[in-house]
C-alpha cells in the first residue's frame, strides 16, 4: 500500500514539470506558438524614423513595419491560416527582454546586431545599414565631434550611441554631458527644446525627426561618420524555424529587388502623416548587404576598417 502512494505520489510530481517543459518548448517555437494562439505579437517603435513609428491610434508603419508584415504573410502560409496582428510598443531599455519572455514575438524597430546582444536573441539577416551621427541646430556652428566639447549630448535611454562617441578616436580629449530622452522622439526635444546641443543616434533616426519636426530646415546632420552598424529584425534565440522562414522572406524580397522598392517607399518618397520626405538613399553598405545576405554582428563590419 504505501509502494502504490508512493508510486502516485511521484506520478502526480511529474505532470507539473511535463506542462511546464511542454510550455517551454512552445514559447521558444514561435511558429507552433502563433498557430496555437493564432495571433501574432510585433514589437515597434513609437519613433525610429522611417524604420518604425507611430501614427497615433495604435498605428504603426515603417520599412521594418513593413518587412516584418511580409514576414507575417509567410507565417500565415506556413500554419495555414489568418493571424491577428498585434503592436506592442518597445523601448530601446525593454526590447530585449520583451523578446526573450514571449511577449514580443519579432521585433520590427531599429536594432543593431551585435555580439553581445546575439547571446540574448537572434536577428533576422541585416535589412539595413546604419551610420551613427550627430543632430545639431542649423544656426549651432557645430561640424565636428570636437566642437561637442563642454556641450550637453543627447541621446536615447538604452542605445549604444554615446559609448560609440566616447569610443571615437576623434573624441579624444573632449568632455561633454549625456542627456538621456526616454525615447528618441523625447531625445529629439532636448534638441529642439534647447536643452541638448547636439543628438547622437543612427543617422536614419535623426533624418526621420528632422523631417518630422516643426520646421525641418532648422536642423542639420553634421560631422562624422562615428560608426556603421547593421540593423535587423529581431526574434527569440534558438528558434531556427522561424529564423529560417523569416529570412527565406527576406533574402527572397533581396533577390527579386523588391526590397528596393520598399525602401525607395519610406525612405525617398512621401510618407505620412505629413507626406514629408527622409531623402535617405540606400548607401553602398545597404546595397552590399542586400546583395550578400548575412547575420554578421556589428563587430564583423568594424574588423573590416
Amino acid at each position: 500500500m504505501n509502494k502504490h502512494l508512493i508510486a502516485l505520489a511521484i506520478a502526480a510530481t511529474a505532470i507539473p514539470a511535463l506542462t511546464v517543459g511542454t510550455a517551454t518548448a512552445q514559447s521558444s517555437d514561435t511558429i507552433a506558438k502563433v498557430k496555437a494562439s493564432g495571433s501574432i505579437t510585433m514589437g515597434v517603435r513609437d519613433s525610429s524614423g522611417a524604420l518604425s513609428y507611430t501614427l497615433g491610434d495604435g498605428k504603426y508603419v515603417g520599412y521594418h513595419v513593413e518587412l516584418c508584415q511580409r514576414i507575417v504573410a509567410s507565417l500565415e502560409k506556413a500554419v495555414g491560416k489568418k493571424l491577428e496582428v498585434k503592436y506592442q510598443s518597445v523601448t530601446s531599455q525593454n526590447r530585449i527582454p520583451l523578446v526573450q519572455n514571449g511577449t514580443v514575438d519579432i521585433e520590427c524597430g531599429s536594432t543593431t546586431n551585435n555580439a553581445t546582444r546575439q547571446k540574448d536573441v537572434s536577428f533576422a539577416v541585416t535589412t539595413f545599414v546604419e551610420e551613427v551621427r550627430i543632430a545639431v541646430k542649423a544656426n549651432s556652428g557645430i561640424a565636428s565631434i570636437k566642437q561637442l566639447d563642454g556641450k550637453n549630448v543627447a541621446t536615447t535611454t538604452g542605445t549604444t550611441s554615446v559609448q560609440t562617441l566616447r569610443k571615437n578616436e576623434r573624441a579624444g580629449g573632449i568632455d561633454f554631458k549625456e542627456v538621456f530622452g526616454k525615447d528618441h522622439a523625447d531625445s529629439f526635444l532636448l534638441l529642439e527644446s534647447g536643452r541638448a546641443d547636439a543628438f547622437v543616434m543612427d543617422g536614419s533616426i535623426l533624418a526621420g525627426n528632422i523631417a518630422n519636426s516643426k520646421n525641418p530646415a532648422d536642423f542639420k546632420i553634421a560631422g562624422e561618420v562615428l560608426s556603421v552598424e547593421p540593423i535587423a529584425i529581431m526574434m527569440r534565440k534558438d528558434d531556427p524555424a522561424f529564423k529560417k522562414l523569416a529570412d527565406e522572406t527576406l533574402v527572397g524580397l533581396m533577390k527579386s529587388g523588391e526590397i528596393n522598392k520598399i525602401y525607395d517607399k519610406w525612405f525617398m518618397q512621401p510618407i505620412p502623416p505629413k507626406g514629408t520626405r527622409v531623402g535617405l538613399a540606400a548607401s553602398d553598405s545597404i546595397k552590399h548587404a542586400w546583395a550578400t545576405p548575412n547575420d554578421n554582428p556589428m563587430e564583423a563590419y568594424a574588423a573590416k576598417k
